[in-house]
C-alpha cells in the first residue's frame, strides 16, 4: 500500500510540475509589442468571439502566475536582483526571459522541485528507524533552495557564454573596424559595416549602439552603455578609449590600430595559454584510462608466468 501512495504522490508532482512549465512557457512566447499586437487582434479581430476559450483559460492561470512572480520576488535579496539584471545584460537580455519571468519561474521551481524534494526524502527515510518528519523537511528545503537558485545559474551560464562569443570574434570585427576608418569611411559608418559583415552577439551590441546614437544618445554615452553590458576586458577597453578619443579629439584612426594591435596580442598570448594547459588537462585521462590498460598488456603476461612458477 505504501508504495503505491509513494508512486501516485510521485505522479502527482510530477504533473504538477509539467503543469506549471507549460503555463511558463505559454506565457514566455510572446512580450511587449508583440503581446500588444496579440492582445489588439484578440479585442478587435472577426475571430474573437471564437477565443473566448483563450481568454478564460488565461484570465485563469494569471492570478497563479502573478502568485509565482510574486513568491520569487520576495525570496530574492536586493543584492541577487541586482546581480541578475547584470547577468541578464551580459546574455543579451533575451525578450523571453525578462526579470519578472526569472521571478515566476524562481516561484514555479520553489514549490514543484521543493515538493519533489519533499517526496524524495520520504521516500528515503521510509522504512527507518529515525522517523519521516525531519527527512521529508530537509528534502524539501534542499530542493525549494535549487528551484529558487537555478534560475540564476542558467542565466549566468547563458551569459558566460555569450561573453565567450563576443571576445572570440573581437579581433577580426576591430581589424575590419580598423581598415574600414582608415579606408576614409566614417566611424558611424564604419560601425554599420562591422555591424552587416560580422555574425553573433558582437554584432547585435555594435546594431545596437548604432541604433542609440541614430535615436539622439552622443556617442560617448552609447560607448559607456557598451562598457556597461559586457565583461570582456578588451571590449571595455576598446571602449573607453574610443570615448576618450572622442572627448579629446584624437584621431580615431590612430586609436583603432594601436587596440588592434594590442588585440592581435592577447589573442596570440591566449592561445599559448590554451596551449600550456593541454597537457594537464591530458594528464587525468592518461592516468585513468590509457595507464591501466598498458600495464595489464605489458604486466599481465609477467604476472601470470610468476604465479604459475609459484604454484607449480
Amino acid at each position: 500500500m505504501e508504495p503505491l501512495l509513494l508512486l501516485g504522490v510521485s505522479a502527482l508532482a510530477l504533473g504538477l510540475a509539467i503543469a506549471g512549465a507549460s503555463l511558463v512557457y505559454a506565457t514566455a512566447r510572446q512580450t511587449g509589442v508583440a503581446r500588444a499586437l496579440v492582445d489588439i487582434d484578440r479585442v478587435y479581430s472577426p475571430a474573437a468571439a471564437a477565443r473566448q476559450r483563450a481568454t478564460l483559460a488565461d484570465r485563469l492561470t494569471r492570478p497563479v502566475l502573478r502568485l509565482l512572480t510574486a513568491l520569487g520576488r520576495a525570496l530574492t535579496p536586493p543584492t541577487a536582483a541586482a546581480w541578475l539584471r547584470r547577468w541578464l545584460d551580459y546574455a543579451g537580455n533575451p525578450a523571453a526571459w525578462p526579470p519578472e519571468r526569472i521571478h515566476e519561474t524562481q516561484g514555479l521551481g520553489l514549490v514543484t522541485i521543493g515538493f519533489l524534494g519533499g517526496v524524495v526524502g520520504l521516500g528515503l527515510a521510509y522504512g527507518g528507524d529515525r522517523g519521516l518528519v525531519a527527512p521529508t523537511l530537509a528534502g524539501a528545503l534542499a530542493g525549494a533552495l535549487a528551484g529558487l537558485w537555478l534560475p540564476f545559474l542558467v542565466v549566468s551560464h547563458v551569459g558566460q557564454k555569450r561573453q565567450q562569443q563576443i571576445q572570440a570574434t573581437l579581433p577580426d570585427a576591430l581589424d575590419m573596424l580598423t581598415l574600414c576608418v582608415e579606408a576614409g569611411l566614417p566611424f558611424d559608418a564604419a560601425l554599420a559595416q562591422v555591424a552587416h559583415g560580422t555574425r553573433g552577439p558582437l554584432a547585435g551590441e555594435i546594431a545596437r549602439v548604432l541604433h542609440e546614437t541614430q535615436m539622439g544618445k552622443r556617442r560617448s554615452e552609447a560607448m559607456r552603455d557598451l562598457a556597461d553590458r559586457t565583461n570582456v576586458l578588451e571590449l571595455r577597453v576598446l571602449a573607453t578609449a574610443i570615448v576618450q578619443a572622442t572627448d579629446l579629439g584624437i584621431p580615431i584612426a590612430q586609436v583603432l590600430r594601436e587596440q588592434s594591435r594590442e588585440m592581435r596580442v592577447r589573442r596570440r598570448q591566449r592561445a599559448e595559454e590554451a596551449a600550456r594547459k593541454v597537457p594537464v588537462k591530458v594528464l587525468f585521462p592518461l592516468i585513468l584510462c590509457l595507464f591501466p590498460a598498458l600495464f595489464i598488456v605489458i604486466l599481465g603476461p609477467g604476472v601470470l608466468r610468476i604465479m604459475d612458477t609459484l604454484l607449480r
